[in-house]
């Protein structure tokens, strides 16, 4: 770029300056391409500084997403876990997984349900591959494994309030940004807390079952993952219903797993593990660097059977 001198820096030729003046004249040259250098640097320093792009949005964490980070089965953080003793009230305990950082702040923060007859260990999986994306995430177990959809979103309630009030790693926690997300009747649970708690940010209900089909008073963002082998709880008299019933204004998406059981969620999953994790960090940390994987929407493929949502989201 040209630097253009202050008027009279160098003096016209006839008249030969002497050496003092071109020495006054060269420092007024030098000092003014060190002001403007120093200008320069201080733009670049602070367009390139960690927190300056953060200034958008304080709840970014991680770097910049992309199809293989979010398919990976470990994120970039590493993460550490707490277990919570059985007798803790109000749930049946579980294990904390958590990013060991402390230097990117709070963390958003999801508590997982397993299903019907089903312990902790069923959903166990899901612990360390969603913390490491940057989230604080209680797997639990349920009171009884007997329990019922509604007791399960007493119970992920429970446990959420637990996290933020009581857990050793309440610190790490935001509390303002909580989702939820359960297998079959844990799913179905999901939905029980998100309609109890409109405040938070995110449900996943997978291959959820609930004899409760319509949910019209939802305000929560939902993803809700089905599966076309389902014979527990199939997609047309379950997951599809909720989908439908759920409000149009309502950020929310239908996926319909192909070739997948009701227990397709028990084992990694790495369709179930990409959306999950977009989901959660488009809603919970209002990453907008995530909509990319939701919106447009994605095309049926040799895992996805079908895929329905709300696009341009509004959150």
């Amino acid at each position: 770029m040209q630097q253009h001198l202050p008027s009279g820096t160098i003096p016209p030729r006839p008249s030969r300056p002497s050496r003092s003046g071109m020495s006054a004249g060269r420092s007024r040259t030098v000092t003014s391409l060190v002001t403007a250098g120093a200008a320069t640097a201080g733009l670049l320093m602070t367009a390139l500084a960690p927190g300056a792009q953060a200034a958008d949005n304080p709840y970014e964490r991680g770097p910049a997403p992309s199809t293989s980070s979010i398919e990976a089965s470990r994120g970039p953080y590493a993460t550490s876990r707490t277990s919570v003793s059985s007798l803790v009230s109000g749930f049946g305990g579980g294990t904390i997984h958590y990013p060991t950082t402390t230097v990117d702040g709070t963390f958003g923060a999801v508590v997982i349900s397993p299903g019907f007859t089903a312990y902790e260990s069923s959903i166990a999986w899901l612990g360390p591959r969603l913390a490491s994306q940057g989230f604080v995430v209680f797997t639990i177990d349920t009171n009884t494994t007997l329990d019922q959809p509604d007791s399960r979103g007493r119970q992920l309630l429970a446990a959420l309030d637990y996290l933020t009030e009581r857990s050793s790693v309440r610190s790490r926690v935001d509390a303002g940004r909580l989702g939820v997300m359960g297998h079959s009747m844990g799913g179905g649970g999901s939905l029980e807390a998100a309609k109890s708690r409109p405040s938070l940010k995110a449900a996943i209900p997978l291959t959820g079952w609930n004899i409760d089909k319509t949910w019209p008073e939802l305000r929560t963002p939902t993803l809700v993952v089905g599966a076309d082998g389902d014979t527990i709880a199939p997609v047309a008299t379950h997951s599809e219903l909720f989908y439908e019933s759920m409000p149009g204004s309502l950020d929310k998406a239908y996926l319909e797993l192909r070739g997948a059981s009701h227990f397709t969620p028990n084992t990694s999953d790495t369709t179930i593990a990409k959306y999950s994790i977009s989901w959660l960090k488009r809603f919970i940390d209002d990453d907008t660097r995530y909509e990319q994987f939701l919106c447009p929407l994605p095309r049926p493929s040799l895992t996805i059977a079908e895929y329905r949502g709300t696009c341009p989201h509004t959150a």
